[in-house]
């Protein structure tokens, strides 16, 4: 028969066992949470790198790329919180669980902001504007000039002068609208676009006036390129149209504006939390600091 003292070295043996079983587990996830723990860390950091590369991008393609990029680091960092806290849970670690709970608040507005920043940035409007600027105005604006070369004043050399000043002032007067549109793009406020859109106004009344005037002081051989002329005017001010409309969206602007002055608080805010977590986290292991506070959890695990 197995003697009483032989049953007590068993039972002894095995709650040694279980409790070197408890022990590794409880390392194990410890080493989890601070895989985690990392890990969110920096699926955070690049999340608000691509965000940030979303607003200085230049083209759709890219601005669409980064944001998908920003976007898909974004899921991965709530995919850590959720992951992490039943792991802290599990282990009573409940300083580091309302650390956890801290950024993840913080976390929260912080994608609600970036949601805004993409949204605008991924419009590029601004550089939209621009590349109608530089593109279709432009053409418009030299197709202009080239049509007023070479009028043919209906009567004598005297006459010739006033169609030279007459078509210089319309070239100039497109030349004014065209000038308008960069500090248009550029605006930061309505008020300042609203004042640059009664210049460009003034501006094209000015030309047609003038154009109107030409048409009595011209051959009818001069006719057609008079008519050449008032449709690229047209032309440039369609362009000047679609230019202001995507200017005042001016959602590269304002993404831009968000992205210095409101995230890098949020973006603070939250690496606060995680660099407290983290630290809370390194003090878990060995020694006789630190023990894990659920009640039959090992004792001894501390830094």
């Amino acid at each position: 028969m197995v003697s009483r003292t032989h049953r007590s070295m068993c039972v002894l043996a095995l709650c040694v066992i279980a409790g070197a079983c408890n022990v590794n587990r409880a390392l194990e996830q410890v080493h989890e949470a601070r895989h985690l723990a990392a890990d969110l860390q920096i699926q955070f950091a690049k999340a608000a790198d691509a965000s940030n590369l979303t607003v200085m991008a230049n083209t759709d393609e890219a601005s669409s790329a980064f944001a998908r990029e920003a976007e898909s680091r974004t899921a991965n960092a709530q995919k850590d919180i959720e992951s992490l806290r039943p792991v802290l849970e599990g282990l009573g670690f409940t300083d580091e669980a309302h650390l956890l709970a801290e950024f993840a608040a913080r976390f929260e507005a912080y994608r609600k902001l970036d949601r805004d920043i993409l949204a605008l940035a991924v419009e590029n409007t601004n550089s939209k504007a621009e590349q109608l600027s530089y593109g279709a105005a432009l053409s418009a604006g030299d197709a202009l000039g080239r049509a007023l070369e070479g009028l043919e004043p209906s009567t004598d050399s005297t006459e010739g002068w006033h169609v030279k000043a007459l078509s210089a002032s319309v070239v100039a007067s497109a030349r004014e609208i065209e000038a308008l549109q960069a500090p248009h793009i550029a605006a930061p406020d309505d008020g300042t676009m609203t004042i640059l859109e009664k210049r460009m106004t003034a501006a094209e009344q000015s030309a047609r006036a003038a154009l109107k005037e030409l048409s009595t002081r011209v051959r009818p051989a001069s006719k057609p390129s008079l008519a050449t002329a008032t449709t690229a005017l047209d032309r440039l001010m369609d362009a000047n149209r679609q230019i202001l409309q995507l200017s005042r969206r001016n959602t590269n602007i304002r993404s831009l504006a968000l992205a210095l002055t409101e995230k890098p608080a949020a973006v603070a805010a939250g690496e606060d939390r995680l660099h407290a977590l983290q630290a809370a986290l390194a003090k878990r292991g060995y020694g006789a600091q630190g023990r894990f506070p659920r009640t039959g959890s090992p004792s001894s695990i501390a830094p």
